[in-house]
């Protein structure tokens, strides 16, 4: 759902400082939940007003090749690292040198690594899957703990993914897939799988929300969601696939053409200190890894240490090319399958 805030016009944040700092036009990936917290920390730190658009992430790149010639937002925080890259690959976004890139994880400062600077890692979580515990005991349905288990007929129209031309996090499913059973074979299977989706939603949490409320039984979504439900008193549970799975790293990037550069960049500075994330994912109640080493993880989180995790390669699968061609086929030969 398209949702864009202008936060101190609603009155969702504190009175700004009498000496305001300008502007910040915000795009924000995440969860209207996260997003929110983010703005809001940024002008309780710093006094400059910020202008909050929020979207999933493939929306959100849409959005930016569409204003490419007339840019309108300063920075891009949330969203799955692919399309994060894939708008650096087009020229949609600056490189940009923080001195806290030391600060953080491996994997983080790996994105930034990669892509010259122009993405830099802000949140990490895991693939698997959620499902309902109190829906599945009553249709007497074992909890799914392998890919292979998802395309057993007894699965039949019980499973959610997100689509992924809008979802970040279901391109990931396309991608992971691909790196672990090879393209021909992870194809087949997203054919099979197809037969047991009753829905692909536009956002990647979706599918979740919908475990949780008890309008299906599974999910293939990021696990740190489907803790956060169970955290918030829904009967979910979830797990990290067997064979292996992938991994969001959720992504900040600065917009070329910001008209606010030097507040875009300040935000970027602030966004990736321990302060910062450990404020705004308390506030948020998100489980997901931080990318400040600083940050503890939090109760209840998804340890990434432990999961199985394929040595995910940001570099080939954010590429634009390889991304468009992915999703084409998935369109062409899962897609417009009938259900």
């Amino acid at each position: 759902m398209r949702r864009v805030l202008g936060l101190s016009a609603i009155a969702l944040l504190p009175a700004l400082p009498a000496a305001a700092q300008g502007q910040l036009n915000l795009y924000c990936a995440a969860t209207i939940e996260w997003c929110t917290p983010i703005a809001r920390g940024f002008e309780r730190e710093t006094g400059i007003r910020v202008t909050l658009n929020q979207k999933s992430t493939g929306e959100m790149l849409a959005q930016l090749r569409a204003e490419a010639r007339n840019p309108r937002g300063d920075v891009w925080w949330g969203g799955t690292g692919d399309p994060h890259v894939a708008a650096g690959e087009e020229g949609l976004t600056l490189p940009y040198e923080s001195p806290r890139i030391a600060e953080l994880h491996d994997w983080a400062q790996a994105q930034w690594r990669q892509t010259e600077g122009r993405t830099v890692g802000v949140y990490a979580s895991v693939l698997g899957f959620g499902f309902n515990t109190e829906l599945i005991a009553r249709r007497n349905l074992p909890a799914p703990r392998c890919w292979a288990d998802l395309v057993n007929p007894i699965y039949r129209g019980e499973i959610q993914m997100a689509n992924p031309n809008s979802s970040g996090t279901a391109y990931i499913v396309i991608a992971t897939l691909v790196q672990m059973m090879g393209e021909e074979p992870a194809f087949d299977y997203l054919k099979r799988l197809h037969g047991s989706i009753n829905a692909y939603p536009r956002s990647g949490t979706a599918p979740i929300t919908a475990v949780a409320r008890g309008e299906t039984a599974l999910s293939i979504s990021f696990v740190h969601n489907a803790a956060e439900e169970a955290a918030a008193g829904f009967p979910v549970g979830h797990a990290v696939p067997c064979e292996g799975t992938g991994y969001e790293i959720g992504s900040m990037s600065i917009i070329r053409g910001a008209r606010n550069l030097a507040n875009a960049q300040r935000f970027y500075h602030w966004a990736l200190s321990a302060e910062a994330q450990i404020t705004a994912s308390s506030e948020a109640k998100k489980l997901q890894t931080m990318a400040n080493r600083r940050v503890p993880l939090t109760d209840g989180a998804p340890n990434m240490a432990t999961a199985r995790i394929i040595d995910y390669d940001n570099a080939r699968f954010g590429a634009s090319a390889e991304r468009r061609r992915l999703l084409a086929r998935w369109d062409r030969e899962v897609g417009a399958l009938p259900r």
